[in-house]
């Protein structure tokens, strides 16, 4: 392999994968696989780029840590000449973890410093200037961010944000540089690194920005940040002629479908509305589930009944009542047997003949990912901006794992057509 990603949820990893499988459209991309956890074998020869999926966003920082080493230790093994830590493009973590720890370790097992931090996606209104966050026209803690139930973004300034989290200096490329191009923006890496910066906010508005930053990081050892960071390192590798450039190619996978949603993102809870309008839904009572009155079984009979009509099954909430489950039960406890429930809901909808399955929801979507082990994942082609098909080798199912955020407002019925190959 050329490329190896460390992806810190499930979601991410297929985002990070389908920029990179896409590559440029007068290019083509690399050919990419994903894999769920660190592998215990060697990847195919053919594969080009390799993307780990962990599910270290929300876990302590010693761990995810632990867990992050493992996978970079795989990926060297492979041969990778180059590492990309990925993490959402609304730098989803707590002051007291885990882009930071996870960065920094990284960087000293590789002996770098002046490391690229980015999480722009301009495609989705991701931007960094003077390095802060935006999401489209808002702060990101004036975008619905600041609710989120586990990574509540509460400062836009991810710089400030990022120096809580890590023990040396962080420092910034602003705008003004990136424009200059790529040699300058080398240049000031090179100044964060003598200054003793492990990691250092690169702004970025445009995909001009990101196509800069990725020329730029052509012989980086390790680079981090959203999917956008990406863009450009396919053509580094494919100007250097140590890939060709391929083009995405999916025949479809025929069979029943399902949706499960456990995001409480403004994003999701809106394609819920717009698809249960038309498709028979199942709203999950957290009571209920807390008490042991719903559980699997309730849920795949559900699904059985209506296997031809995409059924949806959602715990998505508004904030309010978000909140209100957290104070009653505790939010690890809610969290914990919400994604047990998909995930066992998953695993027997499979079982059962379902072939075509759409998650929304990083910490969901992580969950479901896991208990199913399916291998190595190919991508396949992009549904909306970020999320791509994901199929096993054997082409017996076929995924679509959506970050919250993410997906237009009929992105669900939209998956399942486009994963059964319309």
């Amino acid at each position: 392999m050329l490329l190896g990603v460390i992806a810190d949820d499930f979601t991410g990893a297929s985002d990070i994968a389908n920029t990179l499988a896409k590559g440029l459209p007068d290019q083509g991309g690399l050919v990419v696989a994903q894999f769920l956890g660190v592998p215990k074998g060697d990847t195919p020869t053919e594969i080009e780029a390799g993307v780990v999926s962990l599910k270290t966003r929300s876990i302590p920082a010693a761990e995810a840590i632990a867990q992050s080493l493992e996978a970079l230790e795989w990926l060297r093994a492979q041969g990778c000449r180059q590492i990309v830590f990925k993490y959402c493009s609304t730098f989803d973590s707590t002051p007291d973890g885990n882009v930071g720890p996870v960065g920094e370790a990284l960087a000293t097992a590789l002996g770098v410093h002046g490391v690229i931090a980015c999480p722009a996606f301009p495609t989705l209104g991701r931007t960094v200037h003077q390095g802060h966050l935006f999401v489209h026209d808002r702060l990101l803690s004036e975008s619905g961010m600041q609710n989120h139930p586990l990574t509540p973004m509460t400062d836009p300034d991810i710089r400030r944000w990022l120096a809580r989290q890590t023990m040396n200096s962080v420092g910034l490329v602003t705008s003004q540089t990136v424009r200059k191009g790529a040699d300058a923006v080398r240049q000031a890496l090179a100044q964060a690194a003598e200054r003793g910066e492990t990691l250092v906010i690169a702004d970025a508005a445009t995909d001009e920005d990101l196509l800069t930053l990725g020329e730029a990081c052509a012989y980086a050892r390790l680079v981090t940040g959203g999917s956008g960071i990406a863009l450009g390192l396919p053509s580094n590798f494919i100007a250097s002629g140590v890939a060709k450039g391929t083009k995405v190619d999916f025949a479809g996978v025929s069979g029943p479908g399902a949706i499960l949603a456990g995001s409480c993102s403004g994003a999701t809870r809106q394609q819920i509305a717009i698809h249960s309008a038309s498709h028979p839904a199942f709203a999950i009572d957290v009571d209920a589930v807390m008490a042991g009155r719903i559980g699997t079984a309730e849920l795949i009979s559900f699904i059985e009944a209506n296997r031809s009509k995409a059924p949806l099954v959602y715990s998505s909430d508004d904030p309010a009542g978000v909140v209100a489950a957290q104070q009653k039960y505790g939010r690890e406890a809610v969290a914990r047997r919400l994604d047990t429930l998909f995930a066992e809901t998953a695993q027997a909808a499979i079982s059962g003949g379902v072939r075509r399955l759409v998650v929304a929801g990083g910490e969901t979507s992580g969950a479901v990912a896991q208990v199913l082990d399916l291998g190595v994942l190919r991508i396949g082609p992009e549904i909306d901006p970020g999320v791509p098909i994901l199929m096993n080798a054997e082409g017996t199912v076929a995924l679509a794992l959506k970050s919250g955020n993410f997906g237009s407002g009929d992105f669900f019925a939209k998956a399942l057509n486009k994963l059964g190959g319309a």
